[in-house]
């Protein structure tokens, strides 16, 4: 066997193992948080410090769930991970204004994104964002999908997760956030080291009115509803 084919044997059994290694994580995932992630490794280091306590969907307010939905992704329990209108609308506005970018990103995808991968908008982390967003969708279902965004995603500076924004911002636990608090808190997502909670910035200011009137707007949806109720589940 020459060099070339052994080459290309070891580099097919090393892809193989990698395939199978990230399955086995996506699977594990699905009960477990997942220890770092490089968006929190990158805040660590960069000096904004790393701030989070995982808690089971049971430990925090619906009014949480329903912020984030309401703020970010409000066909979150019926898409298929991908907003494909919202796509469509994002891609021809930056076509046209492309120093003011707009993302699309439906929740599932900020999940794949901040749970497997890192901050950038190159082609490459695209088609990976696609692939785990498809695979924690076909294996996590929207509850755990939700569960794990409400404690993974940045939400202030170092801040990461819905218990520790709480505890930052309102000196209280997530189960025990207000409507009024939840929206705030959702308002700063498409840009938490902006948009500040504390002190609150004008962005959030301006925002969180707009979310608290789109919670109620959503809220009673049936759907929307069987998301929110309580799963007893336990962090690990």
């Amino acid at each position: 066997m020459s060099i070339l084919q052994r080459s290309w044997q070891l580099i097919k059994r090393v892809v193989l193992i990698l395939f199978i290694a990230q399955l086995i994580y996506i699977i594990v995932l699905k009960w477990v948080f997942p220890p770092v992630t490089v968006i929190q490794l990158g805040s660590w280091i960069s000096g904004h410090g790393l701030k989070r306590d995982y808690v089971s969907f049971s430990e925090i307010s619906p009014n949480a769930g329903l912020a984030v939905m309401a703020a970010e992704d409000q066909l979150f329990p019926v898409h298929n991970g991908f907003d494909w209108k919202s796509i469509e609308k994002a891609l021809k506005h930056n076509e046209k204004k492309p120093t003011k970018i707009r993302g699309a990103s439906t929740i599932s995808q900020q999940v794949a994104k901040n749970v497997f991968l890192w901050n950038g908008r190159s082609w490459f982390r695209k088609g990976l964002e696609v692939y785990f967003t498809f695979m924690i969708e076909l294996v996590w279902g929207k509850k755990r999908i939700l569960e794990v965004y409400l404690n993974v995603s940045e939400m202030g500076k170092g801040v990461f997760g819905i218990e520790a924004a709480s505890k930052a911002y309102f000196k209280k636990s997530a189960k025990k956030l207000t409507r009024t608090e939840a929206a705030k808190i959702a308002a700063c997502l498409p840009n938490p080291k902006k948009y500040t909670v504390k002190p609150v910035s004008k962005a959030v200011q301006r925002r969180y009115p707009w979310v608290e009137q789109q919670m109620r707007n959503i809220g009673p949806d049936k759907d929307i509803q069987a998301l929110l109720s309580t799963e007893k589940t336990k962090p690990v």
